[in-house]
């Protein structure tokens, strides 16, 4: 039904006679001549048809937007001084000659070249017209190159492609499960997997030794800009190779990735202890375009008469820490008030700055509230600490260490954008050496990544003091994104049982839950390790959208819904009761 793609005519092909098929994305009436701008996939062309052939002028006259046409033309230049040069076809346009229409469209809910100015739930409501957008089909198109690079590079380098189940059991992984019930199992459950995280150890195991799967992995939690409930993740499982080698061979494929589809050598990623990144930015994923640190200066105010920074100072789990914002005296009230807000999100009390407008002067040159509590020679001890010159702002955090990490890290990111202060387009990095375990709301630990994850230490020596351990985790940063992470896995029994054993899992727990992989490890687990990336935010970063919804073709709402189909449904009675479930009234 057609020679060509519309977005693929060239000059090179002037005087072919050819056939297109597509849509009509603008119809425009000039003094007796229609022109239609007919867009596929590859893009838009525009035909001409002229009062000369009666027929298809007619027709022509009678078509509206979205319509499907097939047509027949002449390629030809466009004339002198009508060139478009922003489109890839906009040397040429086709004399068309015959035109059939092939389905008609009622007018739709909004206008291609309008989405902007219509809502997200509007738009999704009617994805596959949304889906239409030249913009949104060049992301998901673009989706795809990644993909095939990816699945070429893996397969090059002995990475095979298989498939894990999708219906599994429920294993604890930091969110909660999405549970099937089983109708020939009465009271049991499935459960979509978070990830094929145990499957790929077990291939290990069973000696595949080179593992890769692109997989749906489906998570029950709160959703922001960069999560939906069923994500897409680039899995990759090897046998007998440490760290080192994982993370070569995954930094070159992202390396050549970025080479070919975007023309950007990344060069060589450095790297970076966790605890580096959380004293000096405070996030375990930096975003190294931003020429702005965090500096601690707690012995600077342990002394002063001002609580809400000497006490922190002095708590064992407090932390006092400075970002200075070069440039940011400029800032007017309204603004550091709309920051002070802003840092409320993570749990900060409040946010103390000081205006740095004169330093030759003292403390005089000072601007702020809290000089007077600090004390003339603290505060220029604060500045010179700092770097600060004339002209600069010095925000304040002063809490628990946790809150302040969350809190300046994340002003850090929102001043370093909202002033423009990034100093290049992409800054990748290696965070290593995480710590084992984190302390948990209830005062006990938990694993950071997993329990599965390798310590860096004997079984013994984890038993002895956990506290403080590091793992054989990495995670791969970019912009500030975590595009993937991974780590080395445990493959000895002895510990796994000591991992278990400080996690507070019993015997019994671990049989029940993990039953299959333990009894796996029993008989000749290899060394291995993998990594995991966010094929969804890899692809976001990608092509600089704002959202993974815009590079999922049926994306999920914020509250995990698809307007698109309704779901989540109800479902009859009947099949309830073929699940024996029964659903209880809220109150």
């Amino acid at each position: 039904m057609r020679s060509h793609y519309c977005g693929d005519l060239r000059k090179e092909h002037i005087g072919q006679d050819i056939t297109l098929s597509g849509w009509v994305h603008r119809r425009r009436d000039h003094g007796g001549v229609i022109f239609l701008d007919v867009r596929d996939r590859e893009g838009i062309t525009q035909v001409v048809f002229d009062p000369d052939r009666e027929a298809s002028f007619a027709l022509a006259d009678s078509v509206r937007n979205e319509y499907v046409i097939e047509l027949k033309g002449l390629v030809r230049a466009r004339p002198e001084g009508t060139e478009n040069s922003e489109m890839p076809t906009g040397a040429i346009e086709v004399l068309g000659k015959e035109l059939v229409i092939l389905n008609k469209s009622d007018t739709p809910p909004f206008q291609l070249d309008d989405h902007q100015q219509v809502g997200e739930d509007v738009r999704l409501r009617n994805r596959f017209i949304d889906l239409r957008r030249p913009e949104i089909q060049r992301k998901l198109r673009f989706r795809s190159k990644i993909t095939h690079y990816i699945r070429n590079y893996l397969e090059e380098n002995g990475f095979l492609d298989i498939e894990t189940p999708i219906l599994t059991r429920a294993t604890p992984e930091g969110a909660r499960d999405y549970l099937v019930p089983s109708r020939t199992h009465e009271g049991h459950f499935f459960a979509l997997p978070q990830s094929p995280q145990l499957f790929k150890q077990l291939l290990m195991v069973s000696g595949f030794d080179r593992y890769y799967q692109i997989a749906k992995c489906f998570r029950d939690e709160d959703l922001r800009a960069d999560r939906q409930p069923e994500f897409t993740q680039i899995d990759i499982e090897t046998s007998f190779m440490d760290e080192e080698g994982i993370m070569g061979i995954t930094e070159q494929m992202i390396r050549g990735l970025f080479l070919e589809q975007l023309n950007v050598d990344l060069g060589d990623f450095p790297r970076m202890p966790y605890s580096e990144a959380m004293q000096r930015y405070g996030s375990d994923k930096p975003d190294l375009r931003i020429p702005m640190e965090l500096v601690d200066v707690a012995d600077l105010v342990s002394g002063v008469d001002f609580k809400v920074f000497a006490a922190p100072a002095t708590d064992p789990k407090g932390r006092v820490a400075a970002l200075k914002v070069p440039g940011g005296a400029e800032l007017t009230r309204k603004l550091i008030d709309d920051y002070t807000k802003f840092v409320s999100i993570y749990g900060a009390k409040g946010l103390a700055w000081i205006k740095v407008n004169a330093l030759e002067n003292g403390a005089e040159g000072l601007q702020s509230p809290i000089v007077k509590f600090l004390g003339e020679e603290v505060a220029l001890q604060i500045m010179q600490r700092v770097g600060a010159q004339n002209g600069d702002l010095v925000f304040f955090g002063a809490d628990k260490a946790k809150v302040v990490n969350e809190a300046l890290g994340a002003l850090r990111i929102k001043v370093g954008e909202d002033l423009n202060l990034l100093t290049q387009q992409w800054a990748p990095l290696w965070v290593v050496d995480f710590p084992m375990f984190e302390e948990d709301s209830n005062g006990g630990l938990t694993a950071l990544h997993h329990p599965f994850t390798a310590p860096s230490c004997s079984p013994d020596e984890l038993i002895a003091g956990p506290e403080g351990k590091l793992s054989r985790a990495y995670d791969m940063v970019l912009n500030g994104t975590e595009l993937g992470g991974g780590s080395v896995r445990i493959h000895d029994q002895a510990m796994q049982r000591a991992v278990f054993k400080v996690l507070g899992i019993s015997d019994e727990e671990a049989e029940e839950k993990f039953g299959f992989l333990l009894n796996a490890l029993r008989y000749g687990a290899p060394p291995h390790g993998g990594l995991a990336f966010g094929l969804d935010r890899l692809v976001m970063l990608m092509t600089g959208s704002a959202s993974i919804r815009e590079v999922i073709a049926f994306p999920k709402t914020q509250s995990a819904a698809c307007l698109l189909t309704d779901a989540p449904g109800e479902v009859s009675a009947a099949q309830l009761r073929e699940l024996n479930i029964k659903l209880r009234k809220t109150p």
